[in-house]
Order: C-alpha cells, then sequence, then structure tokens
C-alpha cells in the first residue's frame, strides 16, 4: 500500500514543465539583464508561510557563475521549532528523475545503446507488447498488439504508453496489480512487472507522464553492469561532490530532514518523524529511477549549474554540450496531439526528462520564464530549472503536498516579475 501511495504521489504532481529549444538559446541574449531583486524574493517567501501554503521555503539562485540569492523563510519542522537552513535536507521526489537521464545519456555517450533502438534489444521482457483498445460490445477490454516497439527515445520523452498509478482503465487494474514499484523488489523485477501491463496507447502516439523514468534506471543497470545507486553515485555524485543527496541518507543525517507536510481541509498538517522520512531508501530493495532522492539546495544547485555550464563544473566533466542541448530541445513531434496535462504548463514541450520552454508566456497567468528554459518539479512542490538566456539556474524547496503549483508561480515572478516575458528575439 506504502508503494501505492508513493507511486501515486509522484503521478499527481511532478507537474511542471516549459519548453525550450537550444538552438533558440544561441541565438536570442536578453533584451536588458535580468536583476535579481532579494527583497521581492524574500518577500514571495515569507508570503507562503504567511498564508499556509508552506510551512518552510528556501531558495538558491546562481547567475553568470556566481551565487545572487540565497534565502529562507518558515520551519523546517515545526514541531520541533527547527528553521529551514541551508543545509536542510528535503525529499525532491520526481526530480529524480533528470538524473536518471543524465546518467542514460552518458552511457548513450559512451556508445552503449542509440536512441531508436527497441527497448527489447536490452530489456527482452519489452518485446511483443499488448495496447488496451477499449471494450467489446459485452463490456470486456480489447487489447491489439503494438503497432512498433518502445524504443529508447519513447522511455525518455514519455511516449512509450505505459501507466502511472490507479485510473480508469483495465490497463490501470492491471499496473497496480503488478505493483511495479513495490519497495520490496529490484529495478530488474520491476521492470518485468511493468511489462506485464498493457499500454495505454501505441508507442509515440500520445505524451503521457509515466513510470518510463524508472524504466531508463533499469536500463542503467543492465548497459552498465553496476547497481542503479552505485553508477549514480560513483559517476554523478561523487564527481560533482553532491555529498548530501542520495537515496539512502545515513541515520546522522536524518535530523537534517525536512518534516513532510499535507494539506487536509485547507490546513497543512505536518507528518510524524517517521512519515517525514518514508522515502529513505536503506531499508528497501527499490531504487527507482523516477522518485526517492533527498538531496540539500547547494547540491542540488551544483547538478543544476553542470547543465548551465555545458555538461562541465569545478573540472568535473559529466556530460557533452550537444547531449544537453539534445535533452534539452523538444522531441515531442507536432503530431503528438494528446498531451495529458502538459499543455496546462504554458508555452512548452518536452525533451528528455526535462520540460523546455518554446515561447514566451502567452498568458499573465502562466508561469515567467525565458525561451530556452528547461527544468523539472516534484511531488512535494519542489522546483528547479536551467535557463540558459540569462544564465541562470535556481532551486526551490519545500514541502507541501499535494503538489501546489501556485508556488512556482509566485516564486518564478518573484524572481523574473510579473510582467516578464521573456528575452528578446522570442
Amino acid at each position: 500500500m506504502r508503494a501505492a501511495a508513493i507511486a501515486l504521489a509522484i503521478f499527481s504532481a511532478g507537474v511542471a514543465f516549459p519548453l525550450s529549444s537550444p538552438g533558440a538559446q544561441a541565438r536570442t541574449a536578453p533584451s536588458e539583464k535580468l536583476r535579481i531583486d532579494k527583497t521581492r524574493i524574500d518577500t514571495a517567501l515569507k508570503a507562503m508561510i504567511a498564508d499556509g501554503r508552506a510551512a518552510g521555503t528556501s531558495a538558491l539562485i546562481w547567475q553568470d557563475g556566481r551565487e545572487v540569492y540565497f534565502g529562507t523563510a518558515g520551519m523546517a519542522d515545526r514541531e520541533a521549532k527547527r528553521p529551514m537552513r541551508r543545509d536542510t535536507i528535503a525529499q525532491i521526489y520526481s526530480m529524480t528523475k533528470p538524473v536518471t537521464g543524465v546518467a542514460l545519456m552518458q552511457l548513450w555517450e559512451a556508445g552503449k545503446f542509440r536512441l531508436d533502438d527497441p527497448l527489447s534489444k536490452y530489456l527482452p521482457e519489452y518485446a511483443d507488447m499488448r495496447v488496451y483498445a477499449g471494450k467489446d460490445a459485452a463490456g470486456q477490454p480489447r487489447y491489439v498488439a503494438a503497432e512498433r516497439p518502445i524504443t529508447v527515445r519513447d522511455i525518455l520523452r514519455h511516449t512509450a504508453g505505459f501507466v502511472y498509478g490507479a485510473g480508469p482503465t483495465p490497463a490501470h487494474d492491471a499496473y497496480v496489480a503488478a505493483d511495479p514499484l513495490a519497495l520490496t523488489i529490484p529495478l530488474a523485477e520491476a521492470s518485468k512487472r511493468l511489462a506485464g501491463v498493457p499500454l495505454l496507447f501505441q508507442p509515440g502516439t500520445q505524451w503521457e507522464y509515466s513510470i518510463a523514468v524508472d524504466v531508463q534506471a533499469a536500463l542503467v543497470e543492465k548497459l552498465s553492469g553496476q547497481r542503479f545507486a552505485d553508477y549514480v553515485r560513483t559517476h554523478i555524485f561523487e564527481p560533482l561532490k553532491m555529498t548530501d543527496t542520495a537515496w539512502r541518507q545515513p541515520d546522522a543525517k536524518l535530523p537534517r530532514f525536512a518534516a513532510m507536510n499535507v494539506k487536509k481541509d485547507g490546513e497543512l498538517v505536518q507528518q510524524d518523524a517517521a512519515a517525514a522520512q518514508t522515502l529513505n531508501f536503506r531499508d528497501h530493495a527499490l531504487t527507482p529511477g523516477g522518485f526517492g532522492l533527498a538531496s540539500t539546495l547547494d547540491d542540488y544547485q551544483r547538478f543544476a549549474r553542470m547543465l548551465l555550464n555545458e555538461g562541465e563544473l569545478d573540472g568535473a566533466r559529466i556530460l557533452k554540450l550537444s547531449t544537453i542541448k539534445l535533452m534539452a530541445t523538444d522531441q515531442l513531434d507536432p503530431a503528438i496531439k494528446e498531451r495529458a496535462w502538459l499543455p496546462g504548463k504554458g508555452a512548452v514541450g518536452f525533451g528528455f526528462d526535462f520540460a523546455v520552454r518554446k515561447s514566451p508566456p502567452q498568458t499573465p497567468e502562466e508561469n515567467r520564464g525565458a525561451v530556452g528554459e528547461f527544468f523539472w518539479d516534484g511531488a512535494a512542490s519542489t522546483l528547479f530549472w536551467i535557463d540558459p538566456a540569462n544564465k541562470l539556474t535556481a532551486v526551490f524547496f519545500v514541502q507541501t503536498m499535494p503538489y501546489d503549483g501556485t508556488l512556482h508561480r509566485d516564486f518564478r515572478a518573484a524572481v523574473y516579475a510579473r510582467d516578464y516575458e521573456g528575452s528578446a528575439g522570442d
């Protein structure tokens, strides 16, 4: 049950993305330099506490190669009267996904696979997939053969057709019964369980946020010959000196965890200490690619800075610039019209494990941001983005569930100003 609840939380919340074309990034320069207003951001963070949307908030912004903002408001743990601090550890849920994508694309750079290879070439369980095709006259579910194989590209851009949690179709029922994200099983078993669940649609025809990033993690294990967590630690975290980011945190660090807060009847209710550490995977076999990391502002900002800095940070080369541009380019064919809730995120498309902003904000209500931006968020309302046009990275931490997109709207407005419409040439 706990694994199902975690999966549902992830499904319902990792919902925030803008689109970006690296080609546009190279051509576009801001009409005038974006200047960070510390007072405006401080005020926004405090307002989130005052109006009851968050118990504690923190943010860290780098621009032009230097830190330009750090601030906190409220409590990491209200019951213990422990304020949000720079070293507070937060559960980042789906902000795990871009880390997994970077790991897989390192193996692509090493020539371990091609993007349009059938997934079944490496994970044979995905051969001969079935697709849910509605119900017949007697009300029984119909299934048809997949018209083409799922490709590695599909699992990077959420077009494989996978289900992700409970839902209205027999395919969703099959997913719940299979329980592919059970915490007691390893990634290889999770992948095999998922492969037995019918797809929701023909591969490549729709965008649907999914368990595909956990399949990416299983593929990393298969191609590298290492346990997924070991691969990520040795190829990403250690080179970037991300010393506080992990699926499994040591006991000594648990007092630094921020408590989780769940909104019930309009009020934030703090979860007990055990619940706040539920996703500390020390005692579980599963190391998911789509969620589960806990991190600090400084650690995750190092990951973001690496992405902005053309794949390298402080002498550690993680990816090539060309690979980052590929990941941060909209990968959705114009023919893919069904995109679930993605259009609600504004003028965006989707790359490889990132949303990418393709146009300036189209309405006053849309999140502020610049063309070329790529980003993702997490179920507990955390957020980060990379803005090449303004040479800026931002990381925002909070522990509010369910996901509250108004926090992102207000934080972005404080960073950019509410009337920001992008850069010259957008």
